[in-house]
């Protein structure tokens, strides 16, 4: 008699705590949510309601089929985050493109004298020119190439510069000279760059060099990467003369300052071609277009 009590409480006890939890009941609750085969299946994400104040932060949690579900101020269909403040970034991207391309000088590329043949590849500018059996490549990169502006900050009530009156951006950028003979194994290669202190011409009895080489080595004949273990000759500690003569060499072959003008006039042309397409993929992609 006391075992049947036993097995009958046990048995009660069982059944009491077999009762499914309130997340299953609401499972079984909705069906058509539930259903594998349904067509109507959305699983719930915490995009729901981290849009909603401050998300898991605040604490605040939404009913599940809350039918308030805050959204962006303002949207475009894309499923991106929209805000005021990316439109005002918008409109403002867009009247900064209107305003360069006012002042964009050259919508084509400048040609270079000489026969030189242009390539590109992005931000990274080759010219290649043939001389009397020798084949010289001229390799530059627009990145970085603008020099900062060490003009003093305008002293307190003086007056400030008209648009007119401001310095011409004018790109500067380093640049690797290779001249490969036929039938030579290794090219020759120096790799110069725009001194600050000589990008003005000066009005003495002699003009001096726009452009300096700052180091000379010789490289695989087709290799594009500088190999460290190529001795490398640095000019800092060179003799005058032997520079001047490597400077006389690359003027033969046409790299002097005319090509240094040219070289600056074209490479400030494709820096600004680049800057108004980074700020109109810019725009797009703030703007989601």
């Amino acid at each position: 008699m006391l075992k049947s009590v036993v097995r009958a409480v046990g048995a009660a006890v069982r059944l009491s705590t077999a009762a499914p939890p309130a997340a299953r009941a609401l499972q079984l609750s909705c069906p058509a949510l539930c259903s594998p085969g349904s067509a109507t299946i959305r699983p719930f994400t915490r995009s729901l309601w981290m849009l909603n104040n401050n998300g898991a932060l605040s604490g605040y949690r939404p009913k599940l089929f809350s039918s308030k579900v805050l959204s962006p101020s303002v949207s475009c269909g894309c499923g991106g985050l929209h805000t005021e403040g990316d439109k005002a970034f918008g409109e403002f991207l867009l009247d900064e493109i209107k305003e360069e391309k006012k002042i964009q000088k050259n919508k084509a590329l400048p040609k270079m004298s000489g026969g030189w043949e242009l390539e590109m590849n992005g931000t990274e500018a080759k010219l290649t020119r043939q001389v009397s059996g020798e084949k010289i490549i001229v390799t530059f990169n627009v990145n970085n190439s603008i020099p900062p502006n060490f003009e003093e900050e305008v002293e307190q009530g003086q007056q400030q510069k008209s648009p007119e009156d401001e310095p011409e951006i004018v790109a500067t950028p380093n640049f690797v000279i290779e001249v490969t003979k036929q039938g030579a194994k290794h090219s020759l290669v120096f790799d110069c760059h725009f001194p600050e202190d000589e990008m003005s011409h000066g009005d003495g009895e002699e003009e001096s060099d726009i452009f300096a080489i700052r180091e000379v080595s010789f490289q695989p004949e087709g290799d594009s990467d500088w190999k460290e273990t190529s001795y490398t000759l640095n000019t800092d500690s060179l003799d005058w003369a032997l520079y001047d003569h490597m400077m006389d060499f690359l003027a033969d072959r046409g790299i002097d300052n005319t090509f240094a003008d040219e070289l600056m006039e074209l490479s400030t042309a494709i820096e600004h071609q680049e800057y108004i397409k980074f700020l109109e993929d810019l725009q797009g992609f703030v703007n989601c277009k």
